[in-house]
């Protein structure tokens, strides 16, 4: 027997992808999941709807919710992260409205960026306190992290947490997926080799190849550039602008690529907005969009004819791999130890890493392109200062890592980053510790 306990399992919807994976799963035998939340309500639809999986598909989860953190650690061995601290409302609609009035527009602004920056460091103490909690309760559980921004709350802990931790995100694995849909190549989906490396949201696809060995980039471009292809590829403009203009396609698709960068969200040029099809405020309208529809989907998942096929998510492949010790490969968020060596040092890097009965072990993924490194680079900066700043709790710190932030950095002067970054501290300040 053997625990899984998902923090945030009010996420039903993910809660149902990842725990419902194992509950239909036959090789994992029995195992008991521990459900914790704050939202009561929402944990409880979560219990119900994974007791009614367990039931249809005659599963061997013993299910339990918890609100007491600690009870619901106690003895885990999996820890399944899935938090979002200060939901859609207030904190997720701060962190656009404040930005949009120094004329700051964003798109997800969940990973990088002053939306990803606030994000992380009301995020980092919420983890501090699972960590204190986990040493306690279940010191060799090993964490998947689902929460964004992923680079920034992994690297926390895993070089500060002392957490055998990994992040995990889906991008890698519909990556190739999408771009041969998108150009027509659907027939090589399930017959070609590709290698991917790089950081979250903007690792590169480095290599692409039919099964005999032939290069399937130059077709790629060809087709991307004829035209044929445009009604398919009008939501994934900027990746493939990138890619034309860098050489590589990234994972992560175009509404986060096009606030990670400096070139596309411009006051400047308004244009650009049309000519890419950038959706500014993409999240908040996600957001909206789930909340109005939760009613009748709620009704759904927790009936008990709720159904389930297994998803594409890493959390029950790495959970077997562990259980039963078969190897199986994943992409996933760990320190660079040299694994990339163009990266920085203890960066948090997205690599290949295999999973067995010894946890993961990340795999040297070589150099990037010298270019896809220095894009790289110019969101590890971010990524470092902020953990730097949240550790140390210093505001300094935190302006220092939106200087860096290469969108706030193309459209703001300087002072206009800190007053921005002061706007936001007053108006995160019941979700925040205190910052000197």
């Amino acid at each position: 027997m053997f625990k899984i306990t998902f923090m945030g399992a009010g996420s039903t919807v993910f809660a149902k992808n990842v725990l419902g994976d194992c509950i239909l799963t036959p090789g994992l035998g029995e195992f008991d999941i521990a459900l914790f939340d704050i939202d009561e309500t929402r944990l409880e639809d979560s219990r119900r709807m994974l007791e009614n999986i367990n039931k249809k598909y005659n599963g061997k989860a013993k299910i339990k919710a918890y609100t007491d953190r600690r009870a619901a650690l106690r003895g885990a061995d999996f820890v399944v992260n899935a938090i979002q601290v200060g939901g859609y409302e207030p904190c997720t609609v701060t962190d656009f409205e404040v930005p949009k009035k120094y004329g700051l527009r964003q798109t997800i602004a969940d990973t990088l960026g002053i939306g990803g920056i606030f994000r992380a460091l009301r995020t980092i103490p919420v983890l501090e306190g699972f960590a204190e909690d986990i040493h306690k309760e279940c010191p060799d559980a090993l964490f998947l992290n689902y929460t964004n921004p992923m680079a920034m709350l992994t690297g926390y802990m895993l070089k500060y947490l002392d957490l055998r931790a990994v992040g995990l995100c889906h991008s890698v694995q519909i990556c190739v997926e999408t771009l041969f849909g998108e150009l027509g190549m659907e027939e090589y989906t399930e017959k070609c080799r590709w290698k991917i490396a790089g950081i979250n949201h903007q690792a590169w696809l480095t290599e692409i190849t039919d099964l005999a060995g032939n290069d399937l980039y130059p077709e790629i471009k060809r087709r991307s550039l004829s035209g044929e292809y445009a009604e398919k590829m009008k939501g994934d403009l900027v990746r493939h602008d990138i890619m034309h203009r860098f050489g590589y396609y990234n994972t992560e698709s175009s509404e986060h690529t096009a606030e990670y960068n400096p070139y596309y969200i411009k006051a400047k040029y308004p244009e650009l907005i049309e000519k890419y099809n950038i959706p500014l405020d993409e999240y908040p309208r996600r957001c909206r969009n789930q909340i109005e529809g939760w009613k009748e989907m709620q009704k759904k998942l927790v009936s008990e004819g709720v159904e389930h096929v297994v998803s594409r998510e890493f959390g029950m492949p790495i959970i077997n791999a562990v259980i039963n010790d078969k190897p199986y490969k994943i992409h996933g968020n760990v320190l660079n130890t040299g694994l990339i060596p163009n990266l920085p040092q203890n960066a948090c890097v997205e690599v290949p890493c295999m999973i067995d009965a010894n946890g993961v072990n990340p795999c040297f993924a070589g150099a990037l392109p010298e270019q896809c490194a220095a894009l790289n680079r110019t969101n590890v900066n971010v990524q470092n200062m902020t953990v730097e700043a949240a550790r140390a709790r210093k505001k300094e710190l935190v302006y220092m890592a939106a200087y860096l932030d290469p969108h706030t950095a193309a459209e703001l002067s300087l002072d206009d980053i800190r007053s921005l970054c002061d706007d936001l501290f007053e108006a995160h300040k019941d979700w925040l510790p205190q910052y000197k």
